[in-house]
């Protein structure tokens, strides 16, 4: 259905500058009224019996053509956020560089924009509503517009979609039926510009490729590896939700190659990926725990970002933990420090919430704790709060193909028998599970009172 849509006007503008948009009827789109959630719907329609015009909006509406379902439904108005939360008892304004309306419905939120217009355009508004830095990143934008101004302004051409769930019509402003169907990722406007305003577009190009599998265009990919340090103005805590939405969205691997093949993957790990260029087990590492990611996900299991950076920032520890230890620091000192320098370097670039630096640090503490089995180690390491995720961290070590031993198979197997089988486990190691003997700590004598 969308292949015959398109061929309808194969003719493309420039997207950016104002047009009518391609308007796609009921019958010759797939997506209905009730694909709409509750929510949305109900936003929409309490916005129209106000006076205002509303519409579904984004990524959900391409969603919805391409036959996946939707996470969440945005909604695009010409109310301004104070109109939409004088509507909405359960609503709030959030942002200040982008003033949003939270609506919320039980666990439902929708997310509700102003139709935002060119700065350009912005004659006699005020510093409050638009500004931008030296670098031409928009430092706050609230300028108020109308709906094809709008759609000018989103990212990418296949997010320029509105649909009305009223009379179920699809507006399509930036010719992104035609990238839907040939499957390509175009930024909407000079690409140069569009990073400069919002260097986080460059993550979202890597994100969408990787997740829909399109082609980024080469006019839009192009730009990115020389406007990759561009991100180094992005607030640090907004870089962290960013990263979670890369790498916990089920298509972490594919996201990591985009990253890299763009020259991004440096700049939010810069102490890892560099040393993934010339060193084939960390390449093996980082891709397996990605994949190990995505299984868990498409799975419905849980995913802690703690393990996730633990593992993003494993190479980095090691390497740093040699050359402390080349120094003449001993192995735990080496190792304490290592964790310490990389977790600070770190959160300057991405902030890492403390919640999960603290779980990080004891997966890594814990795992030269594995060799240590003799005696009541093994039992205690086994109650630690942290046993588990530090387990699945030993096996990736081994699925990456680091020899350990049978180090995890022993675990494995110490986990599922019995005390008794455990005792004679831990008697055949003999040796190689005591911990090595601490050397007696001198006393300086005391000194003589007389």
């Amino acid at each position: 259905m969308l292949k015959r849509l398109s061929r309808a006007f194969k003719k493309r503008g420039n997207p950016s500058r104002k047009q009518e948009p391609h308007i796609i009827h009921a019958a010759q789109h797939p997506v209905v009224p009730k694909d709409i959630s509750r929510g949305a719907a109900e936003v929409v329609e309490t916005l129209e019996q106000a006076g205002f015009r509303a519409y579904v909006v984004g990524g959900c509406v391409r969603d919805l053509l391409l036959g996946l379902h939707p996470k969440d439904f945005d909604v695009a108005t010409n109310a301004t956020p104070e109109q939409v939360k004088d509507l909405f008892r359960r609503a709030r304004i959030i942002g200040r560089r982008f003033r949003i309306v939270h609506v919320r419905f039980g666990r439902e939120i929708v997310e509700v924009t102003t139709f935002r217009a060119h700065h350009a355009s912005a004659s006699g508004q005020s510093k409050d509503h638009a500004k931008r830095g030296a670098n031409g990143m928009l430092l706050r934008d609230n300028v108020f517009g109308s709906i094809d101004e709008d759609a000018a302004r989103r990212d990418f051409t296949i997010n320029a979609l509105y649909y009305h769930p009223t009379d179920n019509t699809i507006y399509d402003y930036a010719n992104g039926l035609i990238d839907i169907e040939n499957r390509v990722l175009r930024i909407i406007g000079d690409p140069l510009t569009r990073y400069q305003e919002d260097p986080v577009r460059m993550l979202r190009a890597a994100r969408f490729s990787a997740r829909l599998d399109f082609q980024l265009d080469p006019e839009s990919a192009s730009i990115i590896p020389r406007s990759a340090t561009l991100l180094a103005a992005v607030p640090p805590a907004r870089l962290f939700d960013e990263t979670l939405k890369l790498f916990m969205a089920g298509y972490a691997a594919a996201t990591w190659e985009e990253l890299e093949q763009l020259g991004l993957a440096e700049q939010l790990f810069p102490a890892t990926a560099p040393l993934l260029e010339n060193n084939t087990f960390y390449q093996r590492f980082i891709n397996q725990a990605l994949c190990n990611t995505d299984d868990r996900i498409h799975q419905g299991k849980r995913v802690t970002p703690a393990f996730l950076f633990a593992a993003l920032l494993w190479p980095a520890v090691c390497e740093t933990q040699k050359n402390l230890e080349s120094s003449g620091l001993p192995q735990a000192q080496a190792r304490q420090q290592a964790v310490g320098k990389v977790i600070d370097s770190q959160i300057k670039r991405i902030a890492i919430p403390r919640r999960f630096t603290l779980p990080m640090r004891e997966i890594w503490d814990l795992q030269g704790r594995f060799f240590r089995r003799g005696g009541q180690q093994s039992q205690r390491l086994l109650e630690h709060p942290r046993f588990r995720a530090a387990y699945d961290f030993i096996l990736l070590r081994e699925q990456s193909g680091e020899e350990l031993d049978g180090l995890g198979e022993w675990w494995t197997r110490f986990q599922e028998v019995g005390p008794d089988e455990q005792e004679v486990m831990i008697k055949a190691l003999g040796s190689r599970g005591r911990s090595r003997k601490r050397r007696p700590r001198k006393r300086k004598p005391r000194a003589n009172a007389n």
